[in-house]
C-alpha cells in the first residue's frame, strides 16, 4: 500500500527536524545551509537549489495556499519566506534564487507554520512563540508563558486571530493575538511532552499528541474554553485491533501471528494529518469524514476519531523494499488522484523518502461486508417462528334440535320500566334558566378527523427544567412512555410498577407482584396492556383497571433473571431474554373472570421458538422494534458481545465480538414514533452503553461503531441511554448527578442537565413531544422541556381515535 516515490541522501541525520511537503513540492536542506526542492508531481524534474542562510536550517515549510506555493526556512540567524514559481524563474533566467528575510537572531527555531491566508507566519523558539509577516520583516506578537520549550504551533482555521501551542511542559494553550494573551491553558495532559497539534474545521476540535502515543481531542467553543471529547491510547487500540484480527482469523480457520512475544515500541505522535481525500467522490460525505492519520516512528496509524478505533496501521517493516525502518519526523499533505503523500526521515540514518499511499487500497481494506436492515425485504419463510398461531377454543355450546326459537314478546331489546318499584316524585317540573353551550359537542366536532401532530423535528434538545418529584427512596431502574406519549411506566428497585400520567400530575397507579426490583418495562403498541419483568425470574402483564396481572409467567418456568422483555411483531409475541436464551412466547389476554373461580386465569402463554446465543454466554439486554414488522433482534451478552438474531430464520445471523471494552448493560435502537418521521436508513441505528467505554452508535447496515459518545461518567452503576423520537438527540444517564444530551452528528455533549440528587439511572424521551424524563438512584423523577419548537398538546386521545389502525 505504501509506494515509495522518491529516496534522498542528506549530508547530515534530520531525524527529528521539520520538513516542508505539499501537494506539489517537498523539499530537504543539503550541507546544512542550502535547501533542495523537488516536484511531487514530476518526480524527474530537476530539483530547485536555494541559498541564502547563513546557518543551518532547522524548520522548513509550506504554506496553505497553492498560488503561489511560499516555503519559509529557519535557521538561527534568519527566517526566509520563497516563492517558489518566482525563484524557479529566477533560476530559469540564470539568476540567483532570493527570498525575503523576515526575522533574524530569533534562536533556534523548531517549528514553522503559516496561517490559513498565508500573510503570517509563528516561529517556536525556546519558550517563545513569535508571529511574523510573511512579506516584510516584522515581529507581530511575541507569546511567552510555556515554562518548557515549545514543540508545535498552528493558526486556526476559522479565526485567524486564535493560536495554539504545544510544549514540553506537557500543556498547550489557547492564544488571543490581538490582545496576546491566555484564552485557556491546559492542565498537565500526561507524563511526556506534548507534541504536535491539529485542528479539525468542521467540528471546531483541536487535536493534541504527545511523545507517549496519547492523542486528546477538545472542542473549541465560542467561549474559547476547551473541553475534553475523547482520548486514544496508541497502543491501547493497537493491542485491541490486533486481539480482534487474530479473533476473526481464528473463526476464519486461519492461525495469525501473536503480538505477545513482539517487542512494544513507543508510539510518539510526530505529526496528524485528516484524510481529506478520503470521500472526494461524495462532497456530502467528505465533512463527516473522521479518519485522522498518524504518522509514528514504526509507520502510519488510521484512527477513526469518532469512534477512538484503530483501523489499520501501516507498519514500515511490513514493506522490506522501504529504504526506512523508523521515523524521525513526518509531513503530510494531499496528494493526486486520490491519494496521500508523506516526506519522512529516517531516524538513524541521513536518509528521507517521499511515501505515497492511495486512498483507494485504503477504502478497500476498510470496506465492509453485507449487513441487515431493521425493514423486511420478503415476507417469512413458511417455517418461520414468526408464523406461529395460537390455536382459537371454540365455544361449548350445546346445539339445540330442532323447534323455534324463543322471540321477544315486544320489538326493543330493552322495555323502560312502570316505575312502579321506584321512588315517587316530589317536584315535578323545573325550568333550566342561563342554559350554557355543552363543550363537548363543540370539541367532538372539531376533533372529528383530527390528524397526528408531528413531532417538531427543529426543536432544541429539552433542557429546561420543568417538574421535578420524589417518588421513593429507591432506584428507578426503568422508564417508559406509552406510544401516544400520555403515560409513563417506572419501573422501581422497591419490586413495585408505578403508572403515571406524562405531565407526572396525580397520584400514580401502583402495582405490585414482583419479589425483587423491576428489570424492565414495556408497553403493548395498543396501550391497553403492558408488561413488567423482574430479577425474582417472573414476568407480569397487566391491564388497564385491574391490579391484579392478567398473565403470570413465573413457577420455575426460568432458571435465571429476566433481563429484558417487550412486546414483539406488532404486539403478537413476548419476547424475553433469560440466562443464555431468546425466548419467543405466543399469548393472549382475557381480563375476565369467573365468579366461581375466581383467581383461575383465562389467559394463557405459549412458548414460539427458544434460541441460544451463539457463544452461549447470558443475554445482558435486548432491543427489538414493536412499531413495524421487523425480523432483526438485538442482544448483548455478558462476554462483551453484540449478536444479531433474524427471527424469520430462528437463529444467530451475526456476531460483534468485543463490541466494549467491558459488558454491554443497555442497548436500544432508532425506533423513532408515530409522530415523527426519519429517512429509513436512520432506523437502523442502534446504541450501546457499557461501563467505563462510553456510548457507542452503531450501524446495522455495515455492522460497525459509526460514533463514540464518553463525555458523561460512567464507572459502576447501568446508566441507559435514549435516541430521540426526531434522531437527532442522544440522552445518557451519568454517575455525576447529570443527564447528557448529546447531538448525534457530534462526539461532544450539547447540554449537561445538573442538579439532579444522585447518579441518573433512567432516560426516556416523550414520543409526542420534546420532553426528556430522567429517573435518578435515589428515586427522583425530573422532567425536561425543550426552549423552541411547538409544543404538542397532552389531550390526544381524539388525534388517537381518528386512526385507531396507524402503525408505523
Amino acid at each position: 500500500m505504501l509506494t515509495e516515490r522518491l529516496n534522498l541522501s542528506c549530508g547530515r541525520l534530520l531525524s527529528h527536524m521539520q520538513l516542508p511537503c505539499c501537494q506539489a513540492y517537498c523539499g530537504i536542506p543539503m550541507h546544512g545551509k542550502e535547501m533542495l526542492i523537488y516536484s511531487v508531481v514530476d518526480i524527474e524534474q530537476k530539483s530547485l537549489l536555494l541559498t541564502g542562510h547563513h546557518g543551518e536550517i532547522s524548520a522548513m515549510t509550506f504554506g496553505k495556499g497553492c498560488r503561489p506555493v511560499l516555503l519559509c526556512s529557519a535557521s538561527a540567524d534568519y527566517i526566509i519566506v520563497w516563492d517558489i514559481a518566482l525563484c524557479q524563474k529566477r533560476t530559469g533566467e540564470g539568476k540567483v534564487a532570493a527570498g525575503t528575510v523576515i526575522g533574524t537572531l530569533l534562536g533556534e527555531v523548531v517549528h514553522l507554520s503559516f496561517c490559513f491566508s498565508d500573510e503570517r507566519v509563528v516561529a517556536c523558539s525556546g519558550a517563545t512563540a513569535y508571529v511574523l509577516s510573511s512579506k516584510r520583516q516584522e515581529v507581530i506578537s511575541t507569546l511567552t508563558g510555556h515554562v518548557g520549550p515549545l514543540t508545535s504551533a498552528e493558526f486556526c482555521p476559522w479565526d485567524k486571530d486564535i493560536l495554539v501551542t504545544t510544549s514540553e511542559d506537557r500543556t498547550f494553550k489557547v492564544w488571543d493575538l490581538k490582545t496576546e494573551s491566555v484564552f485557556y491553558q491546559s492542565f498537565v495532559l500526561s507524563a511526556s511532552p506534548l507534541l504536535s497539534v491539529f485542528f479539525l474545521e468542521e467540528n471546531r476540535h483541536i487535536i493534541i499528541g504527545s511523545t507517549d502515543g496519547q492523542v486528546w481531542c477538545f472542542s473549541l467553543l465560542d467561549d474559547h474554553k476547551c473541553h475534553q471529547v475523547t482520548k486514544i491510547d496508541l497502543q491501547k487500540i493497537e493491542k485491541r485491533h490486533q486481539m480482534l484480527k487474530e479473533t476473526v482469523s481464528h473463526q476464519a480457520g486461519v492461525t495469525g501471528k501473536s503480538v505477545v512475544d513482539e517487542v512494544e515500541t513507543s508510539k510518539p505522535v510526530l505529526k496528524m494529518a485528516l484524510c481529506s481525500s478520503f470521500n472526494d467522490t461524495n462532497k456530502e460525505q467528505k465533512k463527516d469524514n473522521s479518519w485522522l492519520c498518524i504518522g509514528s516512528c514504526d509507520g502510519l496509524y488510521v484512527v477513526n476519531l469518532a469512534t477512538s478505533e484503530l483501523l489499520t496501521v501501516f507498519y514500515f517493516k511490513d514493506y522490506p523494499k522501504l529504504s526506512i525502518t523508523m521515523a524521525g519526523s513526518w509531513s503530510i499533505s494531499d496528494g493526486c488522484d486520490n491519494s496521500m503523500v508523506f516526506l519522512v526521515s529516517s531516524l538513524f540514518t541521513p536518509v528521507v523518502v517521499l511515501l505515497e499511499l492511495s486512498l483507494c487500497d485504503l477504502r478497500r481494506i476498510w470496506a465492509g461486508g453485507e449487513g441487515f436492515s431493521v425493514f423486511p425485504s420478503s415476507p417469512p419463510v413458511p417455517e418461520s417462528p414468526l408464523n406461529a398461531e395460537l390455536k382459537k377454543k371454540e365455544p361449548n355450546n350445546p346445539k339445540k334440535k330442532g323447534g323455534k326459537k324463543e322471540q321477544p314478546l315486544v320489538f326493543h331489546s330493552k322495555v323502560k320500566s312502570s316505575g312502579y318499584n321506584s321512588s315517587p316524585r316530589r317536584v315535578m317540573f323545573s325550568p333550566k334558566t342561563n342554559v350554557q353551550k355543552s363543550q363537548s359537542s363543540v370539541k367532538a366536532t372539531k376533533n372529528t378527523g383530527l390528524l397526528l401532530r408531528d413531532y417538531p423535528a427543529d426543536s432544541s434538545a429539552p433542557t429546561v427544567p420543568r417538574i421535578h418529584i420524589r417518588i421513593a427512596n429507591k432506584p428507578v431502574c426503568c422508564l417508559q412512555y406509552s406510544g401516544d406519549g400520555k403515560q409513563i411506566l417506572c419501573g422501581l428497585g422497591d419490586n413495585s410498577v408505578l403508572l403515571y400520567k406524562s405531565s407526572l400530575t396525580g397520584n400514580p397507579t401502583v402495582y405490585t407482584g414482583h419479589d425483587k426490583p423491576v428489570s424492565s418495562v414495556s408497553w403493548s403498541l395498543n396501550r391497553q396492556s403492558w408488561l413488567s419483568a423482574s430479577e425474582d425470574q417472573t414476568l407480569l402483564i397487566w391491564t388497564h383497571g385491574s391490579p391484579e396481572p392478567a398473565i403470570i409467567m413465573g413457577n420455575s418456568m426460568f432458571s435465571k433473571p429476566i433481563k429484558s422483555a417487550q412486546f414483539y411483531y406488532l404486539d403478537k409475541f413476548l419476547l424475553l431474554a433469560s440466562g443464555h436464551s431468546l425466548y419467543l412466547y405466543l399469548y393472549n389476554v382475557d381480563a375476565t373472570h369467573d365468579d366461581i373461580k375466581r383467581y383461575q386465569q383465562r389467559s394463557f402463554v405459549k412458548m414460539a421458538k427458544c434460541i441460544p446465543t451463539k457463544s452461549g454466554t447470558d443475554i445482558t439486554d435486548l432491543s427489538a422494534i414493536n412499531d413495524f414488522f421487523s425480523y432483526i433482534v438485538l442482544v448483548c451478552g455478558s462476554d462483551r458481545s453484540i449478536q444479531v438474531f433474524d427471527m424469520n430464520k430462528g437463529s444467530v445471523a451475526s456476531e460483534l465480538p468485543d463490541a466494549h471494552s467491558r459488558p454491554v448493560h443497555c442497548i436500544t435502537q432508532n425506533k423513532g414514533s408515530m409522530f415523527s418521521t426519519q429517512a429509513p436508513d436512520s432506523y437502523n441505528l442502534f446504541l450501546t452503553s457499557a461501563v467505563t467505554d462510553g456510548v457507542k452508535i452503531w450501524d446495522l447496515r455495515t455492522l460497525r461503531c459509526v460514533r463514540r459518545y464518553e463525555n458523561h461518567l460512567n464507572r459502576c452503576h447501568p446508566c441507559s441511554s435514549a435516541i430521540s423520537p426526531c434522531g437527532r438527540f442522544i440522552a445518557s444517564g451519568s454517575e455525576d448527578k447529570c443527564a447528557y444530551v448529546y447531538d448525534i452528528r457530534s462526539s461532544s455533549y450539547l447540554y449537561k442537565l445538573q442538579k439532579h440528587s444522585e447518579t441518573v439511572l433512567s432516560v426516556a424521551f416523550n414520543p409526542a413531544t420534546p420532553e426528556l424524563l430522567t429517573g435518578t438512584l435515589d428515586g427522583e423523577l425530573r422532567l425536561f422541556q425543550s426552549r423552541s419548537g411547538a409544543q404538542l398538546s397532552h389531550d390526544t386521545s381524539a388525534a388517537m381515535q381518528s386512526v385507531p389502525n396507524m402503525t408505523v
